[in-house]
């Protein structure tokens, strides 16, 4: 339950924020008058967002257990793909996304009411869809035969409606950086176990093969239907006897999603000092031997008058210090 309340949470706030950037920019540019048309864009995304949601989860019913199967892992893995774009997307535009909604906005007003409603629409509309298709893969894929997964997603969603609420009226600051962050990465955890239970969906349904070469089994140790069996089951996705496959695919995609996710701009930074000290040894060791070569070389003066005043100038004396 606690997976998929994160998974509401984080997919929620972030749908919350946008719509709090729309909103708030409108009333402080005393545009109010263009409120109503973004609501009827918002409410639109939403109802398609739980359309698309209801149609998943009552449109599957009707196939046969191998097409269930093959359905499931296949939106399951599309789902995982999804959100991890949006986790890297979101981390490295987040701080950009005030500003490149309210440029939105500002060419929707100049366009008129209809551009207005597709604004609202599209802004809020991916991230319904995408919040959406992964609660459903993630939903199914931590399921226990109760209602505790949908729970812990609607009441994740609307902890965000909550605090996207106190985020608009100023009641509440939290540092974003640090909470997308994290739960971004908690996402991941949570995407790799929803990957790797759409991997065994695609095993039952025949569609790959290896579905009796079980990793590990565990299931005397760890029970599924005890209480921390069933705790391991809601927040990590855990399953006792998973196969080979389901192990390989869940450590190839874990293990370097968090590297990149946890590391990268600290790679970025230390790679740039190097190439700046780098840089600037260079430069240091090319200024002198420009200046020699250039007062000895006996052609076109031009050239070594610029080489010499560009080596001073590098050295950082003045041009005519050598000449009295």
């Amino acid at each position: 339950m606690f997976a998929n309340y994160l998974t509401g949470l984080r997919e929620g706030l972030e749908a919350s924020l946008v719509v709090c950037i729309l909103i708030a920019y409108l009333v402080k540019t005393g545009r109010r008058d263009a409120l109503a048309p973004v609501w009827i864009g918002i409410g639109v995304a939403v109802l398609i967002a739980l359309g698309f949601g209801a149609a998943l989860t009552f449109g599957s019913q009707e196939l046969t257990f191998e097409a269930q199967e093959a359905l499931g892992g296949s939106l399951s893995i599309l789902a995982v793909c999804l959100v991890t774009w949006m986790v890297f997307w979101m981390r490295r535009t987040a701080r950009h996304l005030k500003a490149e909604l309210h440029g939105k906005l500002d060419a929707a007003l100049r366009m008129g009411t209809g551009a207005l409603v597709a604004t609202a629409f599209l802004a809020v509309g991916r991230e319904g869809l995408e919040t959406a298709l992964f609660v459903w893969a993630s939903v199914r894929a931590s399921g226990d035969g109760t209602h505790a997964p949908l729970t812990g997603v609607i009441l994740g969603l609307a902890t965000a409606v909550v605090l996207g609420w106190l985020f608009y009226r100023g009641a509440v600051r939290i540092n974003l950086a640090k909470f997308f962050t994290w739960t971004g990465g908690m996402l991941l955890v949570v995407a790799a176990g929803v990957l790797a239970y759409g991997v065994h969906d695609l095993q039952e349904a025949r569609f790959l093969g290896g579905l009796a070469d079980k990793a590990f089994d565990i299931s005397e140790q760890i029970p599924p239907d005890s209480w921390y069996g069933t705790l391991l089951k809601g927040v990590f996705n855990f399953q006792s006897d998973p196969t080979v496959l389901q192990v390989t695919v869940w450590a190839l995609y874990l293990v370097p999603m968090l590297v990149l996710f946890f590391a990268p701009v600290g790679f970025r930074s230390s790679a740039t000092v190097t190439q700046k000290a780098t840089h600037g040894q260079a430069e240091a060791e090319h200024t002198p031997q420009a200046a020699d070569s250039g007062a000895g070389h006996g052609g076109d003066p031009r050239p070594d008058g610029e080489r010499l005043r560009d080596g001073a100038r590098r050295a950082g004396d003045r041009p005519g210090g050598d000449e009295g």
